[in-house]
């Protein structure tokens, strides 16, 4: 089946079997590697992107369910001259190890912030529930939300 999506600004067309998933479209058919694969169920985060403005994961959404719809990746954070916040505090933080759930934090903090400028610790733990990190134990990830949050509120870090 023929899909047209709306990625980070661009229209993008693909033919794709019926059974795929958005996920597999951003990475094999659109060349968008930044979410990444990882337990295909929900559960780890990893393939966080946004569905006309709402968080999902990829993994879950069939690629025909995007079709005529906005998707937003990590790669439309930032720009070449720029990083995002989020991206810049996590580099200050250093709450990024082996890096494969970083593109789905990044995603989720910045989806957080954009709604809430100033969340209190509950908000971001929860916020953050949905992304499963193995290597950095989470509390360097919470100071970059800190970081990030007084960046973007106008408060320097």
């Amino acid at each position: 089946m023929r899909i047209r999506v709306n990625v980070n600004g661009d229209w993008k067309t693909a033919d794709v079997w019926p059974g795929s998933s958005l996920l597999f479209a951003l990475r094999e058919h659109f060349g968008l590697a930044g979410a990444k694969n990882a337990c295909e169920q929900g559960e780890c985060g990893s393939c966080s992107v946004w569905l006309d403005g709402t968080l999902v994961c990829a993994c879950l959404v069939l690629a025909a369910q995007a079709h005529d719809r906005r998707v937003r990746t990590v790669e439309a954070l930032g720009g070449e001259e720029r990083l995002h916040p989020v991206q810049e505090a996590f580099l200050e933080a250093g709450a990024v190890q082996c890096g494969f759930c970083t593109p789905g934090l990044v995603v989720a903090v910045a989806d957080l912030l954009e709604r809430e400028p100033a969340p209190d610790e509950a908000e971001v733990r929860e916020a953050l529930s949905g992304n499963l990190c193995r290597c950095t134990g989470y509390a360097k990830i919470l100071d970059a939300v800190r970081i990030a949050s007084a960046r973007i509120r106008g408060g320097g870090a």
